[in-house]
């Protein structure tokens, strides 16, 4: 999912808006030879490399701290001390986050934004934090790693916007116009994926209520109960609905984006809510937390279409 995101984001999502008017021999010029205007094929490979490095370790690290909670919630799915001892584990944590951190760090410098450096290493640190701390907490941690989340298409964003270098004074206010409407269609995807994982994140926390209970967690559902947690991540998927309806009310002229749209996210939306307010079991938990995470899914994918309407 991050991978996808990273590359819908790029070739999707910032090429339709910056290069749809511009020849193919230009255009394989522009990603084949840095000319300080977006990255090439060669350091976007660099730059995913390293955010699933990073993501990698992410989850190893999780692995880590939850083997005793794991080993109730999903005994048949633990990894740490059956598959792979927590020694080598914590080898392989270092490597994949250590190895981001320097890929991430030497794209930020050749291409002049070394403060960007510090993207990769707030992000590790972050992830630890999460994994140790911060998972246990009542909602700190749902919010964290939901921002995370929305970072991936920020961070992609902002190492392959094309900048002005030129004199021309059209030329600039026109490129600052197509970075504002960047800017928005930007603060809309983040917002999407934030908030669809923390929904989904919430539907975890009453799903693996009995392995948290273990390690004395103050989760969301352990200090108010099942069902009012459900009803907290009722509410936000409320708050989701009703941004939706805002997005696709003004895509009403982008036919396509608007039938995806509602076909696609709206749809499963309110199926996923209709569920959640009647669900009870872990079961029912665990296949609300698939649904949304095929609603994020087909949010991401609708990237794709912004090729057809530019």
């Amino acid at each position: 999912m991050v991978l996808l995101t990273m590359v819908l984001t790029k070739y999707a999502l910032i090429d339709s808006i910056f290069f749809s008017d511009i020849s193919f021999k230009n255009y394989t010029l522009i990603h084949t030879t840095y000319l300080g205007i977006t990255l090439t094929h060669y350091q976007f490979i660099l730059f995913a490399f390293s955010i699933l490095c990073i993501t990698a370790g992410g989850y190893i690290i999780n692995d880590i701290f939850d083997t005793e909670t794991d080993k109730i919630n999903k005994p048949l799915k633990v990894i740490i001390d059956t598959s792979i001892s927590k020694k080598k584990a914590w080898v392989l944590y270092y490597f994949t986050s250590i190895l981001g951190f320097i890929l991430g760090t030497y794209l930020s410098f050749t291409t002049e934004n070394n403060l960007y450096s510090f993207f990769f290493l707030g992000t590790i640190l972050a992830l630890f934090l999460y994994s140790k701390y911060l998972k246990k907490t009542l909602f700190i941690g749902n919010l964290l790693v939901s921002a995370l989340l929305g970072l991936v298409v920020f961070i992609t964003v902002i190492f392959n916007e094309p900048k002005a270098h030129n004199s021309n004074l059209l030329e600039v206010i026109s490129n600052m116009a197509t970075s504002i409407r960047l800017l928005l269609i930007m603060i809309t995807y983040i917002f999407f994926s934030v908030l669809t994982n923390l929904i989904r994140e919430i539907i975890k926390d009453i799903e693996d209520i009995n392995g948290d209970l273990k390690i004395k967690a103050k989760t969301l559902p352990i200090l108010f109960g099942r069902k009012r947690a459900a009803k907290v991540a009722f509410f936000f998927s409320a708050i989701l609905l009703v941004f939706l309806l805002i997005i696709l009310q003004s895509l009403v002229k982008e036919y396509l984006l608007l039938s995806y749209g509602i076909l696609f996210i709206l749809l499963p939306l309110l199926y996923f809510m209709y569920k959640l307010w009647f669900s009870e079991s872990k079961k029912e938990f665990s296949q609300l937390s698939n649904l949304m995470k095929v609603i994020m899914l087909f949010g991401i994918l609708s990237m794709v279409l912004f090729k057809f309407n530019s």
